[in-house]
């Protein structure tokens, strides 16, 4: 009998830490398993899972004392991706498998009773963070095989049960390092502009939107195409670079989302939870450690809220500081996590309660429709850029004229007024203008008074709030890069600026 150790990863929201398993089997005295180390209850269950595993994969349990120690001891640990971890440890303290492949080896996986290994949220990271720490190899459920090979660097092995495990501990048996050709799904048909009819100004501002990167408020009728215009955000974007497309992959993966064929998410994502969803279901959270909620799932891409009225001011609120700091920082009890959460908001909403085809046949009170729009505060409205009212749909627009530019045709425009952002930036961190701080547009970028005149009596009169005044200068460099400008012109600020005064009620 023996000391022995093996490795695994606390994951705490998407940060990851190495954790120490430390095995003890001593010989005499009643036999036990004390397993320490802050452990949540699924862990202190691991003891019996594990138990189990290791009798039905046809191997001798030690008959004696075995102390199982996580470390650092402080740090609390919680979920079942210890169990492979666990198991190997007490077979290697008994003597039963030698320890030369787990030194510098992390394993994850959750252990059936038969010894099969399940798969595990948050497998991407945990591997990455593994990495970070030095560690050059890593043995996962066989189904997690394609996610794990997202990570550069480390050999990532692939097991279907805790037999496999120990054949290879042993020299007898070979886990597999490639994962299974992905199954052919259904193509799924891309949603494409040309679908809209008329809504020239939304179509505009769906593509200033794309090209800087901006947040967008839609008002208007049912049945005027918001929530088409709001999913083709997503075919106006261009795909994620490698670095945001495991970004974003690993928050996916921590909320258990990914599918087992092709983990990689390179497109950005669409979100659209519904108007009922509580502040954890949107924000993030739970009990224990929280999960990832509808803003952090939406990082890189677009968080859209249909009929955003009706979420009401709590929810509402609780979107204010993702907005501006571009993360989630959840307290719990058992500490605090960081989700990212940078994303373009779409906000879609009727101007009144009864929401008629033409504004003219509104039977609503001038209290009622302030009331219905006054949910909206004023604070989150000044974080939004863009806001457009949508014109009700004629019998002239569904006849139609000349058909309307596709996605790929505005896609284009976006990617040159992107490329040219980028490049602008580049030394800065920032790929779009929606992320640069207004201090360096006023300051570093700053635009002669000529050009914005119109901006400055609009702050004097108070039409414009300081906020305000610094989401119109980025509009506005969105606008002259479309336009293929090396700077705004006074044009382009005056058209920024009524993109923010366009008020339904």
């Amino acid at each position: 009998m023996a000391l022995r150790r093996t490795w695994a990863v606390a994951l705490f929201g998407v940060d990851g830490r190495l954790v120490e398993i430390e095995a003890d089997v001593r010989r005499g005295g009643l036999p036990n398993v004390q397993l320490l180390g802050l452990p949540d209850t699924a862990l202190q269950e691991a003891k019996n899972r594990v138990r189990a595993a290791v009798q039905n994969s046809r191997e001798d349990w030690p008959q004696s004392c075995v102390t199982l120690a996580l470390s650092p001891a402080a740090l609390p640990k919680a979920g079942t991706s210890y169990d492979l971890a666990l198991a190997c440890a007490v077979l290697a303290g008994a003597e039963q498998v030698p320890p030369r492949l787990l030194e510098g080896t992390v394993l994850f996986g959750e252990l059936a009773l038969d010894g099969r290994i399940r798969s595990v949220r948050g497998l991407l990271p945990a591997l990455l963070a593994a990495r970070r720490e030095g560690v050059r190899r890593a043995v996962v459920p066989v189904e997690g095989l394609a996610e794990g090979q997202l990570v550069d660097g480390l050999e990532v092995l692939g097991a279907h049960d805790l037999g496999e495990v120990i054949g290879w501990l042993r020299g007898q048996a070979e886990l597999a390092d490639r994962p299974a050709e992905p199954t052919a799904g259904q193509a799924v048909e891309a949603e494409d502009l040309v679908d809209v009819l008329g809504q020239p100004e939304a179509r505009w501002a769906l593509e200033v939107a794309a090209a800087g990167g901006h947040h967008l408020l839609l008002v208007g009728p049912p049945g005027t195409g918001k929530t088409m215009l709001a999913r083709r955000l997503g075919g106006l974007l261009p795909d994620l670079t490698r670095q945001e497309a495991l970004e974003v992959t690993a928050i996916h993966s921590v909320a258990g989302e990914l599918r087992g064929g092709a983990p990689l998410v390179s497109a950005p994502p669409f979100v659209a939870p519904h108007h009922s969803t509580s502040v954890p279901g949107l924000i993030g959270g739970g009990s224990g450690l929280a999960r990832p909620g509808a803003v952090s799932r939406a990082h890189r891409g677009t968080l859209f809220l249909d009929e955003a009225c009706e979420f009401g001011p709590q929810r509402l609120e609780a979107l204010r500081t993702a907005l501006e700091e571009g993360e989630v920082r959840l307290s719990r009890r058992d500490g605090t996590l960081r989700y990212p959460a940078r994303f373009q908001l779409v906000l879609a909403t009727n101007p009144c309660p009864c929401a008629p085809a033409r504004d003219a046949d509104c039977h609503c009170a001038p209290q009622a429709r302030r009331r219905y729009f006054g949910k909206l505060s004023g604070p989150l409205l000044d974080r939004v850029d863009l806001r457009v009212d949508m014109r009700p749909v004629t019998a002239m627009t569904m006849r139609g004229g000349e058909p309307p530019e596709s996605s790929e045709v505005v896609r284009a425009r976006v990617a040159r007024a992107r490329e040219v952002a980028a490049e602008r930036w580049s030394e800065r961190g920032w790929r779009t203008n929606g992320e640069v701080p207004g201090p360096v547009l006023r300051r570093e970028f700053g635009l002669p008074g000529k050009v914005t005149a119109l901006l400055d009596r609009g702050l004097d009169a108070g039409a414009v709030t300081a906020r305000g005044a610094d989401r119109c200068l980025r509009v506005a460099w969105t606008l002259a890069d479309l336009d293929g400008r090396e700077r705004p012109e006074a044009e382009h600020v005056a058209a920024a600026l009524a993109f923010r005064e366009r008020r339904p009620a």
